[in-house]
């Protein structure tokens, strides 16, 4: 997969963001920054605020107060970055047919766009399924078309929401692979997981989020060797955050 060298929506910079709905608060004075490199890779229980820190990432909603900003700028159209949302819409069209629409909308010329597609079902390992229904595919084949489609726009900050949710151990791993391969072609990924082996694996970053607000950040190894916080040490326990 070819990839610019530039990043340049990269670092996301969180400063002072809160995010709230229906005057509820849901992010709470975040400030964080997002660089090139390995996975980052967000931790939390369930309600910490995992998928408006996503969405806030993608410029899909704005700050109630604060600002995130894109390779310093505070305006930045999405074009070169992408989401996979926890359960993605497939269209009523053929796996081939969601890549397709795809490519259209990414602006991939009309003579390009069969080879393009082809090669997105190959580096998902999905060869064998063009023509099937893509709402009759499995979980992990919709989740892997579903990462094709985000890929089409050929990003370079792809943001994943719970990508192996409910999928089993061989699926699992799928993503997985696919999330290190797309790492390794330059792409920053930034991915939400409940996963904790999940995120051992991939992470080479962790943020922890709990409330709406960062409690830890750091480096994989060093936050599963040597937590920082209580919530920290309680949350890998297993224990539950309150």
């Amino acid at each position: 997969m070819n990839t610019a060298s530039a990043i340049s929506d990269l670092p996301i910079e969180f400063s002072k963001v809160n995010v709230g709905a229906s005057g509820s608060p849901i992010l709470r004075q975040i400030s964080l920054l997002i660089e090139a490199g390995a996975p980052t890779v967000l931790i939390g229980p369930n309600g910490s605020g995992k998928t408006t820190f996503l969405r806030a990432a993608m410029g899909l909603i704005a700050p109630s107060s604060g600002q995130v900003t894109w390779g310093g700028a505070a305006q930045s159209a999405p074009l070169a970055r992408a989401i996979v949302f926890q359960r993605p819409v497939m269209l009523r069209r053929t796996a081939l047919g969601n890549l397709h629409y795809a490519l259209e909308s990414a602006g991939v010329p009309r003579s390009e766009r069969q080879s393009r597609a082809n090669e997105l079902l190959s580096l998902v390992d999905l060869e064998g399924v063009g023509d099937r229904p893509a709402r009759r595919l499995s979980g992990g084949e919709q989740q892997r078309l579903a990462l094709a489609r985000a890929l089409a726009r050929k990003p370079r900050v792809l943001f994943l929401d719970e990508p192996t949710a409910s999928l089993d151990p061989a699926a699992t791993k799928a993503i997985e692979e696919l999330i290190r391969s797309v790492s390794a072609s330059g792409v920053k990924v930034v991915m939400a997981t409940h996963d904790l082996g999940e995120a051992r694996r991939l992470a080479g970053d962790i943020v922890l989020l709990h409330r709406g607000t960062v409690v830890e950040t750091a480096a994989a190894d060093l936050f599963f060797r040597s937590p920082a916080t209580t919530e920290a040490r309680t949350f890998l326990a297993g224990e539950l955050l309150l």
